[in-house]
């Protein structure tokens, strides 16, 4: 796919930022791309972990500014930033723990992609930022509401407002990332992580990590209704009602005998 590759290694899937001629700038296909791929993850059984990375010397510069910059206010909030929206909430949604490899810098809209992952390992020589105002823009693909949760409001007050820009050590010490190692190591400290995910309850992990997301205001809705559907529907009332259904008669639900 244009943009974005998806290999899978095992019980891990590895999502690849592939333009690496520029930086792995986002740009409309890609966005498009990484929506597809989460769904198509959320198809394939067997997996247990995805690993996010970038080809070449970036993980992602952000959005491509040749794909927004000559859109009209309306075009720009419809298409660009509800579609990166949409994209990117699958990629924090997915039922699968999500660990990304920082192999390059991470800024703008490339630090609000890495801030989807359930897991941030940064290569030391890595930097990170927002500097959407900069540009005079704002930081558009949820790099205040989620990066906020996720990060704590004041590391985002200075990236965002004052311009800051972190190396690796210090955006450990901020909590930006979880894990530092030296430069090419990240992809195989990202699959030894895995390793981990998978020796541990697939489903306990997958309903744990929808109730942290809901905890931090991630798809609290949704979250309620898939915890509660998959109760309802390992009960006799749902065999009864279906069969009921099919045979067009009245359904007699079992007393409640707990």
């Amino acid at each position: 796919m244009t943009g974005i590759v998806l290999e899978v290694e095992g019980p891990v899937a590895i999502l690849r930022l592939n333009r690496p001629e520029k930086l792995n700038a986002l740009a409309t296909e890609a966005i498009a791309n990484l929506a597809r791929c989460c769904a198509e993850i959320e198809r394939m059984p067997g997996l247990r972990g995805v690993v996010l990375t970038g080809e070449g010397k970036a993980f992602c510069a952000g959005g491509d500014i040749t794909s927004w910059g000559g859109l009209g206010a309306t075009e720009f909030s419809r298409r660009w930033i509800r579609d990166g929206h949409d994209a990117f909430d699958a990629l924090a949604r997915l039922r699968l723990p999500v660990i990304a490899v920082l192999n390059g810098h991470a800024l703008g809209g490339g630090l609000e992609l890495a801030a989807c992952a359930d897991y941030r390992i940064a290569e030391e020589h890595v930097k990170l930022g927002q500097p959407e105002t900069g540009l005079g823009m704002i930081p558009g693909w949820s790099g205040t509401q989620r990066a906020v949760r996720r990060f704590g409001q004041q590391v985002v007050r200075r990236m965002t407002i004052f311009g800051d820009v972190f190396p690796a050590a210090r955006a450990l010490d901020l909590g930006l990332v979880d894990q530092v190692v030296e430069s090419g190591a990240g992809m195989k400290a990202a699959l030894q992580l895995a390793e981990r995910v998978v020796a541990r309850g697939p489903r306990a992990t997958e309903l744990t990590k929808m109730l942290v997301n809901a905890a931090e205001g991630e798809e609290r809705e949704r979250v309620l209704d898939v915890l509660a559907s998959a109760a309802a529907s390992d009960t006799p009332e749902v065999a009864e009602g279906t069969a009921a259904f099919r045979e067009k008669r009245p359904a007699v639900f079992p007393g409640d005998e707990g």
